[in-house]
């Protein structure tokens, strides 16, 4: 009883601060995107950019929306999945998820360090302890509760939103805007192909991770909707603006891919502009991590409280209420993994990320048909028929992403192939557990 009154009295964090911690979990900026024009040209980059959303995005929100209007408690797409189709498949997409998580987590203090070096050249001598620093610090602060962390995604978001309203206002005020590259395929070979939309899907994902923690939100069905909202359109025009500033300042597209949107801004209007990017690109990392961070720290509890993983998981401060257990382990993790490089980290991070998104896709088909007048506050205005159509496009997207990176003659096919290997291992660990524990099967 006295843990039931003190989450009752827990702060719950409201729309505003909800959509800036979802424009962390989603995207943080357009830091990452700067690879888009070396894969695609010019001819290719806007058109995948104002397409690939919406085929990839569009059903995931979608989805997101419905399921969570139905369920909206700790756990989110773990819950969902879990509650449609059983046990199995419900422990197969926590685990894929947090081994992505863990994939992606790694990758922000490494880009800290990197954005970090444009301003204090050399820090890259102490990326480790850098690294550490930032792991554990985040760790701290989430260990504090959702509202903090809420509050700090709402003063990173300006840091980051900022420094690109200075260089689109800058440019349009400095430049005349040429003629748009015509909309083609023309010369995209098919692993660039590939690449491509791995870095647009990268760069867009991770709708669901922000329902892991529903219970915490303030009218989370009405709060999911208009966040979401906000943060898919600020996210889509800002990318959109600052791949056409980098096409049409003439950008040599392999120095935008190694040095980043501090050498666009430089080229623009000079170092101090720069500056403010590699500025805006450290506090993306940041908020990217701690908004992550939040969300995958929430779902070990979840699973660990239906007797899925080790129960230590589920325990709670004792004053904040929060899984710290679970934060510490996550940060523990992560800072083993910030060696891995950039480029293999996103392929992997969408491979796995995509096959528990498609969990999610079918548990959505299963429970209209299973359970069709099940509450939904939110529902998407379509007949099952019309919804397998329209989660057909996402899977789509995701194979001809997959199959380009396989055929690919380089190294990108490697980190492909071990994410399918990484996909296997929940089969594994659950004949472990049911050999173990058959009863597991029949839990509730």
């Amino acid at each position: 009883m006295v843990e039931t009154k003190k989450r009752t009295t827990a702060k719950k964090i409201r729309p505003l601060l909800l959509a800036c911690v979802i424009f962390f979990t989603v995207s943080g900026g357009p830091y990452g995107l700067e690879p888009l024009l070396q894969y695609a040209g010019d001819h290719a980059s806007l058109l995948l950019l104002v397409t690939v959303p919406f085929l990839w995005d569009i059903p995931a929100i979608l989805t997101v929306l419905e399921l969570n209007s139905m369920m909206p408690i700790n756990g989110g797409y773990y819950k969902w999945v879990r509650h449609a189709l059983g046990n199995r498949w419900g422990f197969y997409e926590g685990l894929w998820t947090w081994f992505y998580t863990f994939v992606d987590l790694a990758i922000y203090p490494v880009l800290f360090v990197q954005y970090a070096s444009y301003l204090f050249p050399g820090l890259d001598v102490y990326k480790i302890p850098v690294c550490l620093v930032i792991i554990w610090s985040s760790a701290m602060l989430n260990i504090a509760g959702i509202v903090p962390v809420g509050k700090i995604s709402s003063l990173l978001s300006v840091l980051v939103i900022m420094p690109f309203i200075i260089l689109f206002v800058l440019f349009f005020c400095t430049h005349t805007a040429g003629p748009l590259p015509s909309p083609s395929f023309h010369g995209v070979a098919y692993p660039s192909l590939g690449l491509a939309l791995y870095t647009i899907m990268w760069n867009f994902l991770g709708w669901d991770n922000v329902t892991t923690y529903a219970e915490e939100v303030e009218n989370p069905v009405r709060s999911y909707l208009i966040s979401i909202v906000i943060a898919f359109i600020t996210i889509l025009v800002m990318y959109v603006l600052v791949m056409f500033v980098a096409q049409q300042s003439g950008i040599n597209h392999a120095d935008l891919t190694t040095k980043g949107f501090p050498a666009l801004a430089a080229l623009i209007s000079g170092h101090w502009l720069g500056v403010l990017i590699a500025g805006g690109g450290m506090a993306s990392t940041l908020g990217i991590y701690n908004a992550n961070l939040l969300s995958v720290s929430r779902l070990p509890k979840v699973m660990a409280d239906d007797k899925l993983l080790p129960g230590a998981l589920s325990r709670l401060h004792p004053t904040l209420q929060t899984p710290y257990i679970s934060i510490l382990v996550c940060s523990m993790v992560v800072s083993l993994m910030v060696l891995w490089t950039f480029a293999d980290l996103l392929i992997i991070d969408v491979t796995i990320y995509g096959a528990g998104l498609f969990l999610e896709y079918f548990s959505l088909i299963k429970l209209r048909v299973t359970a069709p007048d099940m509450h939904r506050p939110f529902k998407i205005p379509l007949n099952v028929p019309a919804l397998v159509l329209l989660i057909a496009l996402p899977i789509i997207i995701y194979f001809i992403a997959l199959t380009g990176v396989c055929l690919s003659t380089g190294d990108a096919a490697k980190p492909a192939f071990f994410a399918i290997i990484v996909l296997l291992i929940p089969e594994l660990v659950w004949r472990i557990m049911i050999w173990r524990r058959p009863e597991i099967q029949l839990m509730k």
